[in-house]
């Protein structure tokens, strides 16, 4: 996905980036690079594949949740800020923490922070079920399956707020027996399915809330 397919599809989904904001991607995509020769933080590296698979990838929550009416949001697991600093990019307004359990991804993430400019967002070296405080929206992307993902990060679910799971094909994960399971602690609001563009790889927002 070059950034004119980036440009076109983020827009079939409601999202209209300003010149700023692409610039910062760009940014953001060159201090990836960089670090990521330091630190391993993806296998993903080449730009088309990082704007389809990452940048792209991460604002797909909006197909589930209106992000510009929500105030506080929470990447649990966020590895290189992912879907956090895209999302903290395009929702200035959000302000975001993200939680890494590893202190390395921690320094690189506020250098992230530093660099783009970024304001009422920060890191913290934490694993997910230790963190306390509560969300608008907790999200997870690829981290752990979805019995353990739960126990990362419905703590941190205000009120009335919402847990965003960020998946691949979850149906091997989400069994009728785990679903069973799930559903006597939570609620599980919808399981929204689609595939990426491009490569057509399936993807699945699983949204829940505390009962």
């Amino acid at each position: 996905m070059n950034k004119e397919e980036f440009l076109e599809e983020v827009k079939k989904i409601g999202i209209n980036p300003t010149q700023e904001q692409l610039h910062q991607l760009e940014q953001f995509y060159r201090l990836l690079v960089e670090w990521n020769q330091k630190l391993n933080l993806t296998r993903i590296i080449e730009e088309e594949d990082v704007y389809l698979k990452h940048f792209y990838d991460s604002l797909t929550i909006v197909k589930v949740v209106n992000l510009k009416e929500k105030e506080t949001l929470c990447d649990v697991g966020t590895g290189a800020g992912f879907p956090g600093i895209v999302l903290k990019i395009l929702f200035p307004h959000l302000k975001i923490t993200l939680i890494d359990s590893l202190q390395k991804r921690i320094h690189y993430l506020n250098e992230i922070i530093k660099e783009l400019d970024l304001k009422e967002i920060e890191s913290i070296h934490s694993r997910g079920e230790d963190y306390q405080g509560t969300f608008d929206v907790v999200t997870s992307r690829a981290v752990a399956n979805i019995e353990k993902l739960v126990d990362y990060t419905m703590h941190l679910v205000g009120k009335n707020g919402i847990f965003v799971a960020m998946k691949g094909d979850i149906d091997q994960e989400l069994t009728p027996k785990v679903e069973q399971k799930l559903m006597q602690k939570y609620k599980i609001l919808k399981n929204e399915k689609f595939l990426l563009p491009k490569e057509n790889s399936k993807r699945s927002l699983l949204v829940m809330k505390n009962v």
